[in-house]
């Protein structure tokens, strides 16, 4: 399903200024393996050692802070989520999953993605499939908020909804991402509840901070008296003081716009901004930049080979991205095979397709722009946004 790192809020001048000289942004926030890593933004200078790149959401240090969470959020990155019915003007269709069943949610469970949500891309039922279970292996623990990268390339409106409608292709089976605002199960990963637009674990840290950001936004929210039980649970797979209501409150919460505006608040500080801003600091357009998003989303930040920042250290050893003067397509093909050999390092996903059938097919187009119409399959499914 999905991982999330955690960064600061760094303003545009100091960001602009860090990325034209080579220097590393460093964001203290967590990993996916470890409770105090970080997201950096690096811009590599030409000739400097490659695996260097790996410091872009790789372990620097940073505190960990998760006493209070998501609070730090700035109020300009709702205003960037893409949420907004409207925005997008996609003509989407693809496969309503049947009965529960999805990639990281077990056949028969509760929330089942792909259910109808107002506002959201149309999509026609065509079948289901049982698909391999995915989870985040992240550890967020610092409170932080990234800034929103301009709204061009992935930022912009439109071309943000094509990207959450293809990750929810391949996470949800649907292309209905805002069904998912209320999705919340155990899907047995070790990790806890799993839920919301982007996976957010009680066993990983990211869950805690979005209700405590949402608590920052509603003080008496349904889920606030559950932030003493999230605490406790973090780091294990238990429910510990969750249990039995606490799937029903979220659910409740799912229905109020400021727990809707938590999630992409979060999506955008932990994912979202962090992933645009590296890709664009690495020369690369559109597609590229949501080829990061997708590996953030589901790999986490760090330094190791199964993190986002190790996956893109071994790209960079292999290809030079396009600001050190290297070619787009084959610094895009180096980036993919680095994130398939860390997905098939990993028991929960063996499956490739996200990348096979659907990423690669857009490289293999030369569709950098990620220009619509799009036609791609994940896990057997076809999808098309037109």
């Amino acid at each position: 399903m999905k991982t999330s790192p955690t960064v600061v809020l760094i303003s545009a001048a100091v960001s602009a200024t860090a990325i034209a000289v080579g220097v590393a942004v460093v964001v203290p926030g967590s990993g996916d393996h470890s409770p105090q890593s970080s997201v950096a933004v690096t811009s590599p200078a030409a000739g400097a050692d490659p695996s260097a790149g790996a410091a872009a959401g790789g372990v620097a240090g940073g505190s960990s802070g998760g006493s209070t969470g998501g609070t730090a959020s700035s109020s300009g990155a709702s205003a960037t989520t893409g949420s907004a019915t409207g925005t997008a003007t996609t003509a989407a269709t693809g496969p309503t999953q049947a009965s529960g069943s999805s990639p990281g949610r077990p056949s028969g469970s509760p929330g089942s993605p792909g259910s109808p949500a107002s506002g959201s891309a149309g999509s026609s039922a065509t079948g289901s499939a049982s698909h391999p279970a995915t989870s985040p292996a992240h550890v967020p623990t610092t409170p932080a908020t990234s800034a929103a990268p301009s709204g061009s390339g992935l930022a912009d409106p439109h071309k943000k909804e094509i990207a959450m409608e293809l990750v929810s292709s391949a996470e949800n089976s649907s292309l209905n991402w805002r069904a998912q605002y209320q999705y919340i199960e155990d899907i047995k990963d070790g990790r806890g509840y799993t839920g919301g637009i982007i996976g957010f674990c009680s066993g990983t840290g990211d869950m805690l901070e979005l209700v405590q950001h949402y608590t920052a936004l509603a003080p008496n929210n349904v889920l606030a008296k559950y932030l003493s039980a999230l605490k406790a649970d973090n780091g294990s797979d238990t429910h510990n003081g969750l249990d039995p209501n606490f799937t029903k409150d979220w659910k409740t919460a799912a229905s109020d716009p400021l727990f809707q505006q938590a999630q992409n608040d979060e999506r955008d500080r932990t994912y979202f901004n962090p992933a645009v801003s590296q890709a664009k600091a690495d020369g690369l357009g559109t597609l590229g930049q949501f080829i990061y998003y997708d590996a953030l989303v589901m790999h986490g930040p760090g330094s190791d080979s199964q993190s986002f920042g190790g996956i893109r250290g071994a790209a960079l050893a292999r290809a030079k991205p396009p600001s050190q003067g290297g070619n787009e397509i084959a610094y895009l093909n180096a980036f993919l095979d680095a994130r398939i050999a860390a997905m098939k390092a990993d028991p929960s996903h063996q499956d490739t397709s996200r990348i096979d059938t659907e990423q690669r097919v857009f490289v293999k187009n030369g569709n950098v722009n990620l220009d619509t119409p799009l036609h791609w399959s994940v896990y057997g499914d076809a999808y098309t946004i037109s």
